[in-house]
C-alpha cells in the first residue's frame, strides 16, 4: 500500500501531471485537490469518518466514479474522467501508468479564479441575467432528475430536523440550547401543519435525486454559464429530496448574505418556469430555515476545531433559521399601468422586502399568458393569440394563483396592465376574500416614453410594441380612483422610494 504522504507529495509536484510550473494544493477534511495549468485533480483522503468511508482504494474509486457520474448531470464539461494512479516495480507513481493501482484520481477542468458564486457574491457581481440563467437551468435539471415516488415527504423533512437538533445539541456552549429547542419545536409544528402537502409532493414526483448541496460555493460561472458542481454524491438518500428543498439552499445562502433581491429573483424565475411547484410556495420559509439549521451546526463543529469566526457564524445561522420562519401577515400589491410604464421593474425591485422570505411571489400577466399558451416566457406570441378570451383566461389565472399564494401566507405582487375596471375590481375583491391588506399602484408615463421603453426591450416576456402602446392609449377608458398614482418619468430610485413610502416599507 502506498504511503499517503508520499502520494500527495508526488501529486503536489509538477512531475505528476507532466507539466511545468507550480501546483496549487487545496485540502479539505476528506479530499485534496491539485490545480495544475487548466486541470484540477482530486483524490479522496484515506479516512473513515462514519458518515463517509474512504479507507480503501476501492472505496475511494467508487466515490470518485459516483462523483463523476452525478456531477456530469449539471457540469458535463467540467468533469472529465477517473484515472488510476499506478506504482511500478521501482516504486514510481504514474497516472494511467503500469503496475499496481494504488489509488484513483478525478480529472476536472479547472475554472478561472474568481468564478465561484461565493466570490461573485462577495463582489456584488451577481446580476439579474445570471440569476435567471441559473434558475432556468435548475428547472431543467430537476425536470430530468431521477424521481422517487415516496409518500413520506413529511417524514423526510422531520428526520432532517431531528438530526439537526441532535447535531446542534453537541455544542451547547456555542448554540444556545433554549434557542435550539424553540427552533426545533417551531419547525416540527410547521411540518405538522404542512404534512399533507409534503406527502403529496412525493406522490406527485417532486421528490427527486437532486444536487443536494446547492450553495454559492458549489456554483461557478464557466464560459458565461452558471454551473452547479460538487453535488452531494456520498449519500444518495440525503440527495433525494423535494426539488424546492434543493432550491432552498441557494435562496438561503443568498438571503443570509443580504442578497435578497437576487434570492427573490431566483425564486420567482424558478416558479415562472415550474408550474408544478406553484402550489408549494408556502414551504419555502420552512425549507430555508432547515438549510440554515444545517449551516449552524456545521459552523459550530468548525468552531470546535478552531475555525476563525466560526463561533460567530454558528450563532448567525441559528438566528437566521429562527428569523426565516417568523410569522408575517401576507399582503397583496397590484401594480398596474400601460405597457412601458415600468411595472415589472418596480415589482422586481420591491418584492424582496414584501412579506416573509424569500419575498413576494410576483405574478406577471405577460409570463402567465405564455404559460397558458405552453411556451417559454420569452417566446413571442403572434398577434392572433392576443384575444379578449385569452386576456380573460390570463387574469383568471393571475387571480387564482394570487389567492392560493396568500392563503398559504406568501405575499403577492400582481403585475398587469389592469386597464379594465372589472380587472381592478377582481384583484381588490380577492384581497378581501383572503383577508389581507391591499395596495394598488398605478404607473403613468407619456406615450412617447413608453414607446421608447418597449422598443428597447431585449428578451422579455412582454410582446408589446409601438403599435400596441398607441392602441392602449386609445382604449383606456378609465383610471383607478383609489389606487396610488406614481409618475415613472424620472429616475428609478425616485420611483422606488415613492413606492416604498406608499407601501410603508421604509
Amino acid at each position: 500500500m502506498a504511503d499517503p504522504s508520499d502520494l500527495t507529495e508526488w501529486l503536489a509536484s509538477a512531475e505528476a501531471f507532466g507539466a511545468s510550473g507550480t501546483v496549487r494544493r487545496i485540502d479539505t477534511h476528506a479530499a485534496s485537490i491539485f490545480l495544475s495549468g487548466e486541470t484540477a485533480w482530486k483524490i479522496k483522503q484515506p479516512v473513515d469518518l462514519g458518515y463517509l468511508d474512504f479507507s480503501t482504494p476501492d472505496k475511494r474509486r467508487t466515490a470518485l466514479e459516483a462523483e463523476l457520474k452525478l456531477n456530469r448531470r449539471t457540469a458535463p464539461n467540467l468533469y472529465k474522467a477517473v484515472h488510476p494512479i499506478n506504482r511500478d516495480e521501482d516504486g514510481k507513481f504514474a497516472i494511467d501508468g503500469y503496475g499496481e493501482a494504488v489509488d484513483w484520481v478525478l480529472e476536472m477542468r479547472r475554472f478561472p479564479d474568481g468564478a465561484l458564486w461565493s466570490e461573485l457574491a462577495d463582489r456584488n457581481a451577481l446580476d439579474e441575467a445570471a440569476m435567471q440563467q441559473l434558475a432556468d437551468s435548475l428547472v431543467g435539471f430537476h425536470a430530468k432528475a431521477q424521481i422517487a415516488w415516496p409518500g413520506d415527504g413529511a417524514a423526510r423533512i422531520r428526520q432532517i430536523i431531528a438530526g439537526n437538533a441532535e447535531a446542534m445539541a453537541i455544542y451547547p456552549d456555542i448554540l444556545d440550547p433554549k434557542a435550539v429547542a424553540e427552533l426545533t419545536g417551531r419547525l416540527d409544528r410547521l411540518v405538522d401543519h404542512n404534512s399533507a402537502l409534503l406527502d403529496a409532493r412525493g406522490k406527485a414526483g417532486r421528490i427527486r435525486h437532486v444536487h443536494g448541496d446547492l450553495h454559492l460555493a458549489n456554483i461557478a460561472t464557466i464560459d458565461g454559464v452558471p454551473t452547479p458542481f460538487d453535488c452531494l454524491e456520498l449519500n444518495p438518500e440525503l440527495a433525494t429530496t423535494d426539488v424546492l428543498y434543493d432550491l432552498a439552499f441557494l435562496l438561503m445562502d443568498l438571503w443570509q448574505r443580504h442578497l435578497r433581491l437576487e434570492a427573490n429573483m431566483a425564486f420567482n424565475r424558478y416558479l415562472d418556469h415550474s408550474p408544478d411547484d406553484e402550489g408549494a410556495i408556502g414551504l419555502m420559509p420552512l425549507f430555508m430555515s432547515v438549510r440554515a439549521s444545517i449551516r449552524a451546526h456545521v459552523a459550530a463543529a468548525r468552531a470546535k476545531r478552531g475555525g476563525d469566526d466560526a463561533r460567530e457564524d454558528a450563532a448567525h445561522y441559528l438566528e437566521l433559521a429562527q428569523a426565516l420562519i417568523t410569522e408575517e401577515v401576507p399582503r397583496l400589491i397590484a401594480i398596474g399601468g400601460l405597457s412601458g410604464t415600468g411595472k415589472s421593474t418596480l415589482a422586481r425591485t420591491l418584492a424582496a422586502d414584501v412579506g416573509r422570505p424569500p419575498g413576494a411571489r410576483i405574478l406577471r400577466s405577460d409570463v402567465l399568458r405564455k404559460r397558458l399558451a405552453g411556451v417559454f416566457c420569452e417566446t413571442p406570441l403572434p398577434a392572433s393569440d392576443y384575444t379578449a378570451e385569452a386576456s380573460r383566461a390570463t387574469y383568471l389565472a393571475l387571480d387564482g394563483l394570487a389567492f392560493a399564494g396568500l392563503a398559504v401566507g406568501q405575499a403577492v405582487i400582481a403585475d398587469a396592465v389592469f386597464g379594465m375596471p372589472e380587472e381592478r375590481d377582481a384583484i381588490e375583491e380577492l384581497a378581501g376574500r383572503a383577508d389581507c391588506p391591499f395596495n394598488g399602484l398605478w404607473l403613468e408615463l407619456p406615450e412617447s416614453d413608453r414607446i421608447t421603453r418597449v422598443e428597447g426591450r431585449v428578451s422579455d416576456a412582454s410582446d408589446a410594441n409601438a403599435s400596441i402602446v398607441q392602441a392602449q392609449s386609445q382604449v383606456l377608458t378609465s383610471e383607478p380612483e383609489n389606487w396610488t398614482r406614481l409618475i415613472t418619468a424620472g429616475m428609478l430610485e425616485d420611483l422606488v422610494r415613492n413606492a416604498r413610502n406608499v407601501l410603508g416599507l421604509g
